[in-house]
């Protein structure tokens, strides 16, 4: 990365988010290799990161012109020729309101959109640090996979590549991963302010060993093709509609007849804003005298279901080792109507604070739950089992851990024909053309997207068409939701 910011001879290094000064050292001994002079520049909000830094081996010369603050709100006034980073990776879920807005003006003023709520911070230091290139330099950033594969990432991505030239991006398989073990799946971007091009390059890293990387962007990239490296040319319109993070399509590609929402909705499980209060044992339900009526059955955590069935046995088995199953699914009704020991219960949670909570603050009244209807099969949200979808064979409902895929008609032979589609092998490897990728090949997909999931011809002809589905005409109601 470093080589690629200085391969133009800048004499000025900024890096908006210093920590421990990785970057700083890798550009002294890149500047000592080319008997050049570098200024370091750059921003860190925490003060305890560069004691670490100097700790690491910089000096307070080193140092000298990195300000202490918030590099996306309160940015440096002057522009840079090269600028690197490894910005924090702060999901959205993790910012306070306040902040998401603060973000969103900013995307506003700056690329004219507002961003979706779901980009998280690191998108946030993208945008305000290719403001800050000078004309003609050179940006490369290492970034998760979200910045190319979320909901925001099509207007990111047509204001960055309509603004400057996008020259590489390079991938890694989850082997060959900066950061093993980590929940992420990053790529690096280079980036120069310039006349913007029509298209890039595109690698993917297949072994640790870095040596194939540090040759192929010394040389100004190229198509390669090795057992360490493989690189390609891609038009950029293609790639921001694939996705940046994804492998290209094949040279000839016949998108499928047939997509998920052919045949099923999707819904989000149950968001609770308190699992600890709202989802509990069966014990702790009676311990607390809570009657039964007013609860369901639930499943909270992918772990839970070892098998691709969610059955009766299994929620037996979770109960004896002490798992919750049961959730409080209280109705708008007054708290007075309930009885004494439900009013009890909820005192409780009032005096713990629960009714100021961000995500039951929506609600009115703050108790009452949201519903579902059992689904009939059930899609990890997150996970790394090849098998992502779940028969729901007990009628549990579940929290946000899944997706409720709700069946467009509730025909024996129509469900059991789609339980066989949709783990066909094929079917679950289109997950990644829909899915946020995550670290060692972790799959995220929404709702929306996984309605998207493109069902291969073959696979539908192998276990029945739409009409033998019995599919209801477009646009009808899916049966189940709640």
């Amino acid at each position: 990365m470093i080589d690629y910011a200085l391969a133009d001879h800048a004499t000025t290094l900024f890096d908006p988010a210093v920590g421990e000064g990785a970057f700083f050292r890798a550009a002294k001994a890149v500047a000592e290799r080319r008997g050049m002079s570098l200024q370091l520049s750059g921003m860190e909000i925490d003060p305890r990161a560069l004691a670490q830094a100097t700790a690491s081996g910089l000096s307070q010369a080193d140092l000298a012109k990195v300000r202490i603050g918030d590099f996306v709100l309160d940015p440096p006034k002057e522009s840079f020729p090269a600028i690197v980073a490894n910005p924090p990776y702060v999901r959205h879920h993790r910012l306070c309101a306040e902040r998401k807005t603060q973000l969103r003006r900013l995307s506003a003023q700056i690329i004219g959109k507002l961003l979706d709520g779901r980009a998280g911070l690191h998108v946030y230091f993208l945008i305000q640090a290719l403001t800050l290139l000078k004309e003609g330099g050179r940006l490369a950033f290492i970034v998760p996979a979200d910045t190319c594969e979320g909901k925001f990432a099509h207007d990111l991505w047509v204001w960055i590549t309509s603004n400057f030239a996008l020259d590489a991006v390079l991938t890694f398989v989850p082997e060959a991963s900066p950061f093993p073990g980590l929940d992420t799946n990053p790529l690096v971007l280079f980036i120069r302010k310039t006349r913007p091009t029509e298209e890039f390059y595109w690698a993917r890293c297949y072994r640790p060993e870095r040596s194939a990387i540090a040759q192929w962007v010394r040389s100004g990239f190229g198509e390669v093709d090795s057992a360490d490296l493989s690189a390609v040319r891609r038009e950029v319109r293609e790639g921001i509609m694939t996705g940046l993070s994804r492998t290209p399509p094949p040279p000839v590609y016949i998108a499928p007849k047939y997509v998920l929402g052919d045949f099923a909705q999707v819904m989000r499980g149950i968001a609770t804003g308190a699992n600890d209060f709202f989802f509990m044992t069966l014990e702790r339900m009676n311990r607390l005298g809570l009657p039964r009526e007013y609860f369901v059955r639930a499943i909270g955590r992918t772990k839970d279901v070892p098998a691709d069935e969610i059955t009766d046995s299994l929620l037996a088995s979770l109960a004896q080792r002490g798992r919750p199953t049961w959730l409080l699914s209280l109705n708008g009704d007054p708290i007075e109507s309930f009885p004494e020991t439900v009013r009890r219960y909820l005192r409780e949670g009032e005096a713990i604070g629960l009714p100021q909570r961000p995500l039951i603050a929506q609600r009115r009244p703050w108790y009452r739950m949201e519903m579902r209807t059992p689904p009939p099969f059930l899609f990890a949200y997150l996970g790394r089992r090849k098998c992502r979808f779940i028969r729901n064979t007990a009628g549990v409902i579940p929290l946000t851990g899944f997706l409720c895929v709700y069946p467009r008609s509730h025909d024996a032979e129509f469900l059991d024909r789609l339980w066989r589609i949709m783990n066909h092998p094929d079917t679950i490897a289109n997950l990644a053309i829909v899915g946020k990728s995550y670290g060692n090949g972790a799959i995220k997909v929404e709702p929306r997207l996984l309605e998207r999931l493109p069902i291969p011809d073959h696979v539908v002809e192998q276990f029945g068409s739409p009409i033998q589905l019995r599919l209801l005409e477009p646009g009808s109601r899916c049966a189940g939701h709640g």
